[in-house]
């Protein structure tokens, strides 16, 4: 019970990563906001937890809604004690066939959205006077660039960088801003990526993800429960004295 009667929201909670780090910071003895742009996966997951969880509509290129989530766990719960940011997209195309649509895409979710998710979610923290903790879902892309991948890479680098600085920033408050990076994850997005691999690198449907998974030094490609154990270690007592950090959680794929 790390967590006990602590307050969370996590973005793009409603599947992936996210609805496993809602599951577990629950069991944790949280009470979890499921912040998605997508209410009825949301809901789904919500069902689990009973009182304990809750979904609630959140854009994060909107900052109106961004402020709308935070009211809504603000009327529910009192305040907010630890943020997930974990809402994220992807796409990929070799360097002379990005388009701008794409990269504002991934810039406005990735990089601008959990920034000013942050933002809003420290104000509120800061002016609670309780302090509290942030957690910043970053990549392994975000550690090297990749020739299909340049936008993504440079969106995760982003929150990479952010999390140091908002780190450095916040801490005299008393609100811990770490990250994680995970490395390649099984989750439904995988499919559209791997779709994408396959038309740029001419391969067969399903390749690219094996070949991935393969690649891993712990031999096999991560589950959404992987990570979960890292978010609640950051969003726990535990990690007081752990300040602008970034860890790899990817099976051994990428070492700092």
């Amino acid at each position: 019970m790390k967590l006990k009667d602590k307050v969370a929201l996590v973005t793009g909670g409603a599947r992936g990563i996210g609805a496993a780090i809602v599951d577990r910071y629950v069991a944790e003895g949280a009470r979890v906001a499921i912040a998605d742009i997508a209410p009825p996966d949301g809901d789904e997951v919500a069902a689990r937890h009973g009182d304990k969880a809750f979904a609630v509509r959140l854009d994060v290129t909107d900052r109106a809604s961004i402020e709308r989530a935070l009211d809504a766990v603000e009327a529910r719960w009192g305040g907010l004690d630890i943020l997930v940011n974990n809402a994220a997209v992807f796409d990929m195309a070799p360097i002379v066939e990005v388009t701008e649509a794409s990269y504002d895409k991934i810039f406005a979710v990735n990089v601008k959205g959990l920034f000013f998710t942050l933002q809003s979610a420290a104000r509120r923290m800061i002016a609670r006077g309780r302090g509290g903790k942030i957690v910043n879902i970053a990549s392994q892309a975000g550690r090297r660039g990749e020739a299909l991948v340049s936008v993504y890479c440079a969106s995760k680098a982003a929150v990479i960088s952010l999390t140091q600085s908002a780190g450095l920033d916040l801490i005299e408050r008393r609100i811990n801003v770490n990250g994680i990076a995970p490395g390649v994850v099984d989750t439904p997005m995988w499919a559209e990526v791997d779709a994408l691999f396959a038309k740029y690198e001419n391969r067969p449907l399903g390749e690219k993800k094996r070949l991935v998974g393969e690649a891993v030094p712990f031999g096999r490609m991560g589950l959404p429960e992987d990570h979960v154990g890292a978010a609640v270690f950051f969003a726990s007592a535990d990690a007081d004295y752990v300040v602008a950090q970034t860890l790899n959680v990817d099976g051994g794929n990428w070492m700092s």
